[in-house]
């Protein structure tokens, strides 16, 4: 890919391309989950990036990265409705309860010192519940439309109408939890202890690191990745179904 491609690429377009890429922008604070829809040009001027820096960066982390395994951009769409409840769902059932009890546990024993770790547990408990119900919505009505029109090649009756209503309360509710991780790490200095931490502030700051991390990859997969290619997919059906003539109600059960 020439420079100049890369710069018109948008930043979500280019992690899909070759996931290894996150780690160029997660490095240099380029947001590529909410932010996804962005140019990469865009997104350099945003931050104050030197654009020739970044491109080089991604061009060198091409050459020593093979393709990834799986690409999501062609996978069925099943496929990675399974992964992401797999790898990300599940991994923040286990994350969550957690950095429940490290934040609660943070804030009663430094948080005389600290008012911010109090603000910290609070915010956290809404981001919590505000996620939980959101994997709930995904799980439960979200991801199953999705699946059960690939597997039949036909628009389906959703009580909410075309599949980018849904969608598109999922995106506001993306970039509430981005703006949610945004409000964590100036509470905590970047995601970083004082020099005297105890081992439990540690553990936290490490374990909100890595929750931010994963859900930058989370979020993607899904704004950039499931979410359009979902649209396109019941665009498609609705083509077909008006070519063979059917009226679309009566061929979505």
């Amino acid at each position: 890919m020439s420079a100049n491609s890369m710069l018109d690429s948008t930043v979500g377009q280019l992690v899909a391309e070759q996931p290894a890429r996150s780690r160029v922008f997660e490095r240099f604070g380029i947001d590529y989950c909410c932010g996804g829809k962005k140019s990469l040009a865009a997104a350099c001027t945003e931050k104050g990036l030197s654009a020739e820096l970044i491109v080089r960066e991604i061009a060198q982390l091409d050459e020593s990265t093979p393709p990834p395994e799986v690409d999501w951009n062609h996978a069925p769409l099943s496929h990675l409705c399974d992964h992401i409840e797999r790898t990300h769902h599940d991994g923040l059932r286990v994350a969550l309860p957690r950095l429940t009890m490290l934040t609660e546990k943070a804030a009663a024993a430094h948080g005389d010192r600290d008012r911010r770790l109090h603000d910290l547990r609070d915010l956290f408990a809404s981001f919590r519940a505000e996620l939980e119900a959101h994997m709930a919505k995904e799980e439960l009505i979200l991801f199953p439309h999705i699946r059960k029109m690939e597997a039949s090649g036909m628009p389906q009756a959703f009580h909410c109408g075309p599949v980018a209503n849904p969608i598109r309360v999922m995106l506001a509710e993306h970039d509430d939890a981005g703006e949610a991780l945004s409000a964590m790490r100036i509470l905590t200095d970047n995601f970083t202890a004082p020099s005297n931490a105890c081992n439990t502030y540690r553990a936290l700051i490490e374990a909100l690191t890595a929750l931010e991390t994963d859900m930058h990859q989370h979020v993607h997969k899904e704004n950039s990745i499931l979410f359009p290619r979902a649209e396109e997919l019941e665009a498609s059906c609705m083509r077909h179904d008006r070519k063979d003539g059917f009226p679309t109600e009566d061929r979505s059960n």
